[in-house]
């Protein structure tokens, strides 16, 4: 699992009105190695109606996105079908302690994933993090589990933010190929 794709390097500014005097900018490899180690991520999405739905998943980072799944039916798969505008947020070590840790907030679209060779890949990752627990079979476009079939969302960043909590405090802002 690379850390960056080529052509992918954000553009990486600290924001010094939320940050510490002395913070420096924390760069994006040590924001994809929180999110590659973190196991709980938060997907944020937007019901048809416009008002916000969140919800606690797993999460996988390889080639420069972070994956997840979900069955078709769920309310974040409905959201994203009519909307595909989505935000991941996840804590590094320390989680909610106010003294240790980064937070990450990742802005993107959601992209479904068929192609079984990926989702191959990305099913052995769930493993790999998550333990046998977490097998899925790959056919017909998706992931199956327990007699359950997921779909397979890719989210790569368009923006993303990262929140260091320590002795120094600060807020990056990582851009993507113009992100806001």
């Amino acid at each position: 699992m690379s850390t960056s794709e080529p052509g992918r390097e954000p553009a990486t500014d600290l924001d010094p009105d939320y940050s510490s005097e002395d913070a420096t900018a924390t760069g994006w490899p040590a924001a994809v190695g929180g999110m590659t180690e973190a196991e709980i991520f938060w997907l944020t999405t937007v019901r048809p109606d416009g008002r916000p739905h969140v919800t606690p998943l797993l999460a996988v980072w390889s080639d420069g996105a972070l994956h997840f799944c979900t069955g078709p039916g769920e309310r974040k798969a409905k959201n994203l079908e009519s909307n595909a505008h989505c935000v991941l947020t996840t804590s590094t070590a320390g989680g909610n302690d106010l003294h240790v840790g980064l937070d990450v907030v990742v802005e993107g679209e959601a992209v479904q994933v068929g192609d079984e060779p990926t989702l191959r890949r990305l099913a052995d990752l769930y493993v790999d993090k998550y333990g046998s627990d977490w097998h899925f079979d790959v056919r017909d476009g998706a992931f199956y589990g327990q007699g359950n079939r997921a779909v397979v969302f890719r989210v790569e960043p368009v923006t993303a933010f990262g929140f260091g909590r320590g002795e120094t405090y600060s807020q990056t802002r990582w851009r993507f190929d113009g992100g806001a």
